[in-house]
């Protein structure tokens, strides 16, 4: 249903951006996917918890259905996830935090690596003199 309010329309619809998402990205449907995944929830169990159906859960991951931001928000949260405005300049450095952070250098597994450490750099040596 339409509301046009007599008078106003040209100023209305010269402001409305008519570019809408075809479906989420898919690097994020997949994300959403592997996190109920790794929680061992059905698309209905998942679906449940939100107040939605299975179908609709579906649609979400499938890119059939573009959620409302407040059920993108609440869906990313519940899959203990967060939504970050990141500046797109940023974006491939992020992405390589989250990469490393999955996937662990084998060597140090187990320990706390400084983020700006020089990987060659062994923190438990004492400082030498320098002549």
């Amino acid at each position: 249903m339409c509301y046009i309010i007599s008078g106003m329309e040209n100023n209305i619809t010269k402001h409305i951006n008519p570019l809408r998402l075809d479906g989420l990205p898919e690097d994020m449907r997949r994300a959403l996917k592997e996190a109920r995944e790794k929680r061992g929830w059905s698309q209905r169990e998942l679906g449940s918890r939100l107040g939605l159906t299975q179908a609709h859960i579906s649609g979400i991951e499938s890119g059939k259905i573009v959620p409302r931001y407040d059920t993108l928000l609440e869906l990313v949260r519940i899959l203990d996830r967060d939504l970050l405005m990141v500046p797109r300049a940023l974006v491939p450095v992020v992405q390589s935090l989250i990469r490393d952070h999955l996937q662990p250098d084998q060597k140090d597994e187990g320990e706390e690596r400084s983020l700006y450490a020089d990987g060659d750099e062994d923190s438990t040596k004492e400082p030498r003199d320098e002549v």
